[in-house]
């Protein structure tokens, strides 16, 4: 069956009619939905074995009770926050927690958005990133080290999490991993008919911030990314500043574990990051 041109134009001006109503907008929820994928913390029974973290909770400034995870290391190389994808919750990510404790020497915390896992409420741009730095604050003062010691590691929608701090305070280094330019640059190179640069309420444009960021940045992508492809990773780190390293992950999808050659060149950057004034 053949949709007529009438209905095609008239359903794309609904469309935009109804983004154009911002968060009264009918479509806010589904767009959300899209966004983030939260998953509800799973039964004690299904944590990682052998992880020895630390149960963390702490609040936003608006006042929404978060959890996170804190592994904590004799004599860490640096203390880093690592800000997981849009989906699922703290658990899958336990393995990469073990890696960066045990392997490349990290004091390492993750974290819940809100309405993931335990944390509370619902998640949103704004919140989001009000969670971040809630959660930063908490490690921080956990570990002995100021904010902007820190190192910010991201994935995919922890990535541009992961700049909006680096850009607004600074950071000891920033590492981001199969990440985008922005929300409305990675839904167009899938619904470029909804036209996302002008409907979306979710934005997070990390091209437009990163700019502000101008300390070292590790950033890595896989050639094969159908989610977020490898273009809108490029985008983001052309419009970075200050030293700068660009790695290909051939042969990866967007999921895909980081290589031993990965593995090889972030401990590098972590060496090579400025001395900091706690240690």
């Amino acid at each position: 069956m053949r949709l007529s041109y009438q209905l095609v134009w008239g359903l794309l001006f609904l469309l935009v009619g109804c983004a154009s109503l911002g968060p009264l907008s009918p479509l806010v929820p589904v767009e959300r939905a899209l966004v983030y994928q939260p998953r509800p913390f799973p039964e004690s029974d299904s944590l990682p074995e052998n992880l020895p973290f630390e149960d963390a909770w702490f609040e936003t400034e608006d006042g929404t009770r978060l959890h996170g995870w804190f592994l904590g290391h004799p004599k860490p190389r640096a203390v880093a926050l690592f800000c997981h994808g849009n989906a699922g919750n703290i658990v899958s990510r336990g393995e990469t927690l073990k890696i960066l404790q045990e392997r490349h020497g990290l004091a390492i915390m993750t974290f819940d958005y809100r309405g993931y896992g335990k944390s509370e409420g619902k998640p949103s741009e704004r919140g989001i990133l009000q969670d971040a730095r809630a959660a930063r604050a908490w490690l921080a003062s956990r570990a002995g080290v100021e904010e902007t010691e820190i190192v910010l590691m991201g994935r995919s929608l922890g990535g541009a999490v992961a700049v909006d701090l680096a850009a607004q305070d600074g950071a000891r280094g920033l590492v981001l991993a199969s990440t985008f330019s922005s929300l409305p640059d990675a839904a167009a190179h899938h619904m470029p008919w909804i036209f996302p640069s002008l409907n979306m309420t979710q934005r997070l444009n990390s091209a437009g911030k990163i700019g502000n960021y101008s300390g070292p940045l590790l950033q890595s992508h896989g050639d094969k990314d159908l989610l977020i492809p490898i273009e809108l990773g490029r985008k983001l780190f052309d419009a970075a500043g200050g030293p700068k390293q660009f790695i290909v992950i051939p042969g990866a999808g967007h999921n895909d574990p980081q290589p031993e050659e990965y593995r090889r060149v972030f401990d590098e950057f972590i060496a090579s990051l400025p001395v900091s004034s706690s240690h």
